[in-house]
């Protein structure tokens, strides 16, 4: 299904399904914009529509399409401010060059209506068992007004991928800029203030999930509580499979499963949801699952499922 992504590159192993352009280490931007598929721009064209028999046009939007295609993007109000593909992988500039950040991954979703970049800042911790967890600051932004410009701070379990947003009590880690706005980067960059305590904050949580042991009885009341329905017994949830299948992950099937960190621990359950959101959950393409698991519907139950933890094991 490759095909359905409709570009990416990366360094090091392929970051999501084994899709996209591998590049060598330390590639300039410009290689970058090309290799992920965002060598073109967005240009801004006029409304226009037939009303008896003449060509008029509707001064109060406008549509938005690709430079290198001409395929229509959306249409979006006169004050939508367009962040362009170059200003994505741009905003990483001056961090790859002074700041020890390292891009790893870009790339195009939905024909160009969502644009982001992935790079490692150099922050990681190492959990129970070698458990490693690694700290990315993702950058994204869409044409169709279904994301604001975002740039949040993002973990990754290297033993098997799973993503999860840093989350912290006062939402530090993430700055979003509405296209009301102009975005500017040098401003998202001062709010962010690199993210060294919401990565110190979120470490914590890791460290205290770990140690908090589950049994099988809370183990699954913890899954209906995210993914199914608490008012509901466990032989009425409508998504027993889904439950069956996050319980297994959960239970030695998932990868690092077994690990000490997340063997019968809090941590263990969190992983459970994100292997299944980011890996296991039907999606109609790996171009949509991505678009879940960062930015719509996956993203929202694997925040719930670490809050979720962060309560058990407080």
């Amino acid at each position: 299904m490759a095909h359905l992504v409709e570009n990416m590159a990366f360094v090091g192993a392929a970051p999501w399904h084994g899709l996209g352009n591998q590049l060598p280490q330390n590639q300039p931007l410009e290689v970058w914009q090309k290799e992920a598929g965002m060598d073109w721009e967005i240009r801004e064209s006029e409304v226009l529509y037939m009303a008896d028999y003449k060509i008029q046009s509707y001064a109060d939007s406008k549509v938005l399409h690709r430079s290198d295609t001409g395929k229509a993007l959306s249409v979006v109000s006169k004050r939508y401010q367009v962040v362009q593909p170059r200003e994505v992988l741009g905003f990483y500039r001056d961090l790859v060059s002074v700041g020890g950040f390292e891009l790893e991954s870009a790339g195009v979703l939905k024909d160009g209506k969502k644009l982001w970049a992935l790079a490692r800042t150099g922050q990681e911790t190492l959990l129970k068992g070698g458990d490693k967890v690694k700290a990315y600051l993702l950058l994204a932004t869409s044409c169709d007004g279904t994301l604001a410009t975002t740039a949040q701070f993002t973990s990754v379990r290297v033993v098997c991928n799973n993503t999860l947003q840093l989350a912290v009590g006062d939402s530090k880690g993430a700055v979003k800029v509405p296209h009301s706005t102009s975005f500017d980067p040098k401003q998202v960059k001062q709010a962010l203030g690199l993210g060294i305590s919401a990565w110190d904050e979120f470490m914590g949580s890791m460290q205290a999930l770990t140690e908090r042991k589950t049994n099988k009885f809370e183990a699954m009341n913890f899954l209906v509580d995210v993914l199914g329905d608490p008012s509901l017994p466990l032989q009425e949830q409508p998504n027993q499979k889904a439950l069956q299948a996050v319980y297994a992950l959960y239970s030695g099937e998932g990868k690092g499963s077994n690990l000490a960190s997340a063997s019968g621990t809090a941590w263990g359950l969190v992983n459970a949801v994100t292997d299944y959101v980011d890996h296991s959950r039907r999606a109609r393409s790996e171009d949509n699952r991505l678009d879940s698991a960062w930015f719509g519907q996956g993203s929202q139950i694997k925040q719930k499922a670490f809050e979720r933890a962060v309560a058990l094991a407080a």
